[in-house]
């Protein structure tokens, strides 16, 4: 009986192994208990405070729950169409055929639970993220931006970093710059769980991917209420005051009026929460998963350089503190790690991998036995 292939990448930093599409029975467990959990605690403590579980909108495509399933049913038809045409050369029956072809092969019931279960878990971790973000406030009066900012300016040499870095890198091509990575992250926060959850050629992947994500959305919001700050742009205004306007500017000062309008007026939500840096976090998070599950070089340069340029933005417009950003990467590899060891992978050195030679899994282990006893009898 031959040996199943495991789940290997090319990833020069270490190498994944796993066995096959589905290395758990349920991989979606996790990603539905933290969902339940997370949306339990959201309900409550809206409940306590008699205020509205808000669907968070300003997002290009709209609301949460609109936004998900069009991307998701955009994903499926580009998917498709494109196919189907090509194969097809615009004759109606071989067009047909490739789109049943395409829909047999990839569109699997597996391949639909991933989709159907990982978009809704997803949603739910991250509507209850940012709900809870909203009430943090209500909860926690203390900040302890005045205790960040002694930490920066100590590992500084008295600077500030937001000044720091205008003062090395510019304050209008680098702020345009910077700005767009910035803003391009709040799009991409959707559309690349989709391009996980529906192109990952290893279904696998796709559970990792979005397992991770709904672990670090959760350890963010948990966070926010350990160390609440504002974060030194809002904090300390006069830090970035210098920049030339951009997109980024025009979401601060959107987040400010959304906070006291929570606080003070009629406002049903609000934004504002420093410590840790999500936008740390996703982005090195999506890097790690491009490093270990994307063969392509050129793609997983691409996130690291977007992650780096992520970090120094993060300073740069005075939206977190060093630490923040600290604590960010500590979140991104615990979601990581943790992601995949309860979907079912696991990373070995490539020293290991090389002195092991074929990667061990549970099937291939299975599978010596079965044929070390066949051959005793």
């Amino acid at each position: 009986m031959p040996t199943p292939t495991p789940l290997v990448t090319d990833a020069p930093a270490g190498r994944l192994t796993g066995p096959g599409d589905t290395p758990t029975r349920h991989p979606y467990a996790f990603l539905v208990g933290n969902a339940v959990l997370i949306g339990m605690v959201t309900f409550v403590a809206s409940a306590v405070l008699d205020r509205p579980v808000a669907d968070p909108e300003g997002s290009f495509l709209g609301p949460s729950w609109v936004r998900l399933p069009v991307l998701c049913a955009a994903a499926i038809v580009i998917d498709l169409l494109p196919r189907a045409l090509w194969l097809g050369r615009l004759h109606p029956r071989r067009t047909a055929d490739a789109v049943r072809e395409r829909l047999r092969s990839h569109w699997t019931r597996a391949r639909l639970q991933l989709v159907v279960i990982g978009i809704s878990g997803f949603y739910v971790v991250y509507v209850s993220y940012r709900n809870l973000k909203s009430l943090l406030p209500l909860l926690r009066e203390e900040k302890y931006d005045a205790e960040l900012r002694m930490l920066d300016r100590l590992l500084l040499l008295g600077n500030d970093p937001a000044t720091l870095l205008q003062d090395l890198l510019g304050t209008e091509l680098t702020a345009h710059v910077l700005s767009a990575v910035y803003l391009t992250y709040i799009p991409l926060v959707a559309i690349l769980v989709t391009v996980w959850l529906v192109w990952s050629n290893n279904i696998g992947y796709g559970w990792w991917f979005v397992t991770a994500q709904g672990i670090a959305w959760t350890l963010g919001t948990v966070s926010y209420y350990l160390l609440p700050t504002l974060g030194p742009g809002i904090m300390y205004p006069w830090l970035t005051s210098d920049l030339t306007p951009t997109g980024t500017s025009a979401l601060m000062d959107s987040l400010v009026y959304s906070r006291q309008g929570f606080l003070w007026g009629e406002g049903d939500y609000q934004g504002v929460a420093g410590f840790a840096s999500l936008h740390t976090a996703i982005a090195l998070l999506w890097a790690l998963m491009a490093q270990h599950t994307v063969r392509s070089p050129l793609v997983r340069r691409i996130f690291w350089v977007n992650f780096a340029l992520t970090v120094i933005a993060t300073l740069y417009f005075g939206w977190h503190h060093i630490s923040d950003d600290v604590a960010g990467a500590a979140i991104a590899w615990v979601a990581f790690w943790l992601g995949g060891r309860v979907t079912g992978h696991r990373l070995v050195s490539r020293r290991r991998h090389r002195s092991a030679g074929t990667p061990r899994t549970p099937e291939s282990v299975s599978s010596a036995s079965r044929s070390a006893a066949a051959s005793s009898s």
